[in-house]
């Protein structure tokens, strides 16, 4: 057996190297970066589907709305200066950038050389993960803000449409969230009510936790209402495939649901589904809508609190309806030189700074069950 003489580094094979030269780990690194993107967008739905925008050397971003005109008869001879009731007003939303959010891990170089698998790959995911749920959750509770909301624009004797709240079920339980027929019938219902509004078919959304989504999927599926070539993983996935009404329905952990996230487990009542624990859940699942006493560090825009969501359960929506301005977008930042010397490891951060907030309540349907009074605007 030949052996490589130590004296000559140059022939090690160095995996991590660019073309065989320069830093030892550069490759390792860009492994972990794309690691930490694909774990962001692989669980950030939201994202995509409300208006985003980047925002650059400022702290702040402004949308403008443009409200409705009509069109009218010419009068021979009148000249034409506009609209009669000096229409569309215009009005504003600003949407401000929250504190830069983090997530990160020390990573010591001992443990990387003994584990039996891919630390760096496996911890860029979870802080992909992290960011993701994060900026979600925010998103979702800016939609059922604008749900509740009036429109912007308050001309005098002008009245722009503004969000809407749909009650799933009829009884004073909670659990009607999960009856697959009231969400088909509310459904329904938000179309007409967006429709009437006058808000745009193009990009609605349906955004139900994974007990509603599947219990929805079952009885649909029985009914003719979803593609019978649409089978499989597609279906199961919650990924837009399934239609109601051509509103795309997808599934997500991080919506408010009865002042929770995603889920919510205990005794049946008004503001509880009754779903049973099912047992080492661990502290992840099920948390609670943050409160501002625990939430108002970093944040700049107002999201609402755990109380205000009790008998929220499910979102629909158009993209017009919520807005994110982005002031660094998802990325990854990993020590070196010195600092790795020093801490014989490295931290690895991913990092974000984004703000949001509800644009056109028109585009905006709040599903609330257990209460026959619509919930409270914020």
């Amino acid at each position: 057996m030949a052996f490589q003489s130590s004296t000559n580094p140059a022939q090690l094979t160095r995996p991590g190297q660019s073309n065989s030269t320069g830093d030892a780990r550069a490759l390792y690194l860009k492994l972990f970066s794309g690691e930490m993107f694909k774990g962001f967008q692989h669980n950030a739905i939201a994202r995509d589907l409300v208006m985003r925008r980047t925002l650059t050397n400022g702290k702040s971003l402004q949308f403008v709305y443009t409200g409705h005109t009509k069109a009218e008869y010419h009068t021979p001879g009148n000249s034409i200066l506009g609209d009669t009731n000096n229409a569309p007003p215009v009005a504003e939303k600003t949407i401000t950038v929250d504190d830069l959010l983090i997530s990160s891990a020390f990573l010591y170089d001992l443990d990387e050389v003994l584990s039996h698998y891919d630390m760096r790959s496996e911890i860029s995911r979870k802080i992909g993960y992290a960011l993701a749920q994060k900026y979600d959750r925010l998103i979702f509770r800016s939609i059922t803000r604008g749900a509740r909301a009036a429109s912007p624009i308050t001309k005098t004797n002008y009245v722009e449409p503004g969000g809407t709240q749909i009650r799933v079920g009829a009884t004073a339980n909670a659990s009607d969230a999960y009856v697959a027929g009231n969400l088909v019938t509310a459904f329904y219902d938000a179309a007409a009510a967006l429709d009437e509004k006058g808000v745009s078919q193009d990009g609605r959304v349906g955004v139900l936790n994974p007990r509603q989504y599947y219990a929805l999927i079952q009885d649909i599926g029985s009914n003719g209402l979803v593609n019978r070539d649409v089978q499989g993983t597609a279906l199961q996935g919650g990924e837009g495939v399934v239609e109601i009404a051509g509103i795309k329905i997808y599934k997500s952990m991080n919506i408010p649901f009865f002042s929770q996230y995603g889920t919510k487990y205990g005794a049946g009542s008004a503001t509880n589904p009754g779903v049973t624990d099912p047992g080492n859940t661990g502290s992840f699942v099920s948390e609670a809508v943050e409160d501002a006493a625990n939430d108002v560090t970093g944040i700049n825009n107002e999201y609402g609190e755990e109380t205000e969501f009790a008998n929220s359960c499910g979102l629909i929506f158009q993209r017009e309806a919520a807005g994110c301005v982005e002031a660094i977008a998802p990325q990854v930042q990993v020590t070196s030189g010195d600092v790795s010397t020093i801490y014989q490891g490295d931290v690895i951060l991913g990092r974000l700074a984004m703000g949001a907030d509800y644009l056109n309540p028109a585009a905006s349907v709040e599903l609330f069950a257990g209460t026959a009074t619509k919930p409270a605007a914020f």
